[in-house]
């Protein structure tokens, strides 16, 4: 009998699934990316921009995003996958924007625990 995932393991199962899919259609536009996982277990995409600087593409599942930052135009739905890679591919050739790479991930444990306490 077979061990019933957690819900945890069921979305970064389905984040890692849709990052696949996203990367083997980056890579036949010849967009150089490599699936990783980060030291917090989270799946994610280095892609490398037309200058060879790298961003990590996320994704997010609450709003059903692929996301390479926290600005308005560093994120696009996943549920248009063909729209996705357009606007992935666009971004990497013009290049990331300078900076540091802002992250939409909200923790809502930490949120809870601090309400708590």
């Amino acid at each position: 009998m077979r061990k019933s995932q957690s819900i945890e393991e069921q979305q970064r199962a389905y984040a890692e699934r849709l990052l696949l899919a996203l990367s083997e259609q980056l890579g036949e536009r010849g967009v150089t990316r490599v699936f990783v996982v980060t030291q917090e277990g989270r799946p994610a995409l280095d892609v490398t921009d037309c200058r060879g600087r790298m961003r990590r593409v996320f994704v997010h599942l609450p709003f059903c995003w692929f996301y390479w930052g926290d600005q308005q135009d560093e994120r696009v739905s996943f549920l248009q996958m063909a729209t996705a890679v357009d606007r992935i591919e666009e971004a990497a050739q013009a290049g990331w924007a300078e900076g540091e790479q802002g992250d939409l991930r909200v923790e809502l444990h930490k949120l809870l625990d601090a309400y708590r306490g």
